[in-house]
């Protein structure tokens, strides 16, 4: 299975990706590796786990 450039996807649409192709780590952790880049943001391992639930969180504050 060819996965798409997670690189060329903006935030949103990496999130998106991850969210319905739940079983395809790769897209997984390109999104933890881009949230955990950002600043201000650090999460741990337990944040990694809860990974959809923190992202519907943000989505939810940034509505």
């Amino acid at each position: 299975m060819n996965n798409p450039n997670f690189q060329m996807m903006n935030d949103s649409e990496l999130r998106a990706y991850v969210l319905s192709h739940r079983e395809n780590t790769e897209a997984f952790y390109a999104l933890a590796d881009r949230l955990k880049s950002k600043p201000g943001r650090k999460l741990s391992e337990a944040d990694l786990e809860r990974l959809p639930e923190i992202l519907a969180e943000i989505k939810q504050k940034n509505q």
